[in-house]
């Protein structure tokens, strides 16, 4: 198995340096990372890839079954880490990616040695004492409208996720990402994330670990940020000036600034 084809591994930045995997989140790739890199590429070996079923990656080698958990997009990471045999690197996750970095760091510790987990939700899904931004109606819904005209959903559902209604341009990219997905292949990847609960396994990181969040998020609330926190025992977090749910695209330079920050505490 070609694992840097089947995930579309890109490494930029210093051979020499510390590694640093940028993971995108559901329905983007690793372009959403563009304004990152340039930050990271003079000290650090900056890896990119695309999980199967997203952006550049190999299609054929998607499988419901293994993509039906996030334990399955957490072996992708892992895979890559492995074929580029990387030591004590440094997971930066978006989104759901930021959980999936939890699940590939508890099984390779000595690949992943810290986790940025940039807007991280454990459970979407509003639980007894949690509040994950979403009823179970309103997940249903959103599955059910995702199911039925993908192109919409994506349409629709894109301005809200990226916020700065200001900035339509950023929530244009964010839809051109969906829709560029295979819908198949986008469904799965959706209920895995919306239907996930990852709440338990937050306890079991050991790494160091930064979290961010931005002041206001309809997809992971401050609350979110707060119990993520709370739970990772040790754990940084950083409330960047920013809204929306992308804030590497829609704020930049504040995101990449605690990024970096973090890294250089880690040498």
């Amino acid at each position: 198995m070609d694992v840097e084809r089947r995930n579309n591994v890109t490494v930029l930045g210093n051979p020499r340096g510390p590694a640093v995997v940028l993971a995108h989140g559901f329905g983007c790739d690793q372009n959403m990372w563009r304004l990152t890199v340039p930050a990271l590429a003079e000290d650090y070996r900056v890896v990119l890839f695309d999980y199967v079923g997203s952006g550049r990656s190999d299609p054929t080698a998607f499988s419901e079954d293994r993509y039906a958990s996030l334990g399955g997009y957490a072996r992708d990471a892992v895979e890559v880490c492995a074929a580029l045999d990387l030591r004590d690197a440094v997971f930066v996750g978006h989104s759901v990616s930021a959980m999936i970095g939890v699940l590939a760091a508890g099984m390779v510790p000595e690949r992943i040695r810290a986790l940025v987990m940039v807007a991280p939700s454990p459970r979407y899904l509003d639980d007894v004492g949690y509040r994950g931004g979403f009823s179970a109606e309103d997940v249903d819904e959103l599955l059910a409208s995702l199911d039925s005209n993908y192109l919409g959903w994506s349409a629709a559902t894109a301005p809200v996720i990226m916020g700065n209604a200001e900035r339509p341009e950023l929530a244009a990219e964010l839809t051109n990402s969906f829709c560029a997905t295979h819908p198949d292949m986008a469904r799965v990847f959706a209920r895995t994330t919306f239907l996930s609960d990852s709440r338990d396994d937050l306890k079991t990181v050991t790494v160091p670990t930064l979290v961010l969040e931005c002041t206001q998020d309809a997809i992971a609330p401050r609350e979110v940020g707060a119990f993520v926190h709370r739970a990772i025992a040790g754990s940084t977090l950083v409330t960047l000036d920013a809204t929306g749910h992308c804030p590497h695209l829609s704020a930049p330079e504040a995101t990449n600034q605690a990024i970096t920050a973090f890294l250089a505490g880690l040498r």
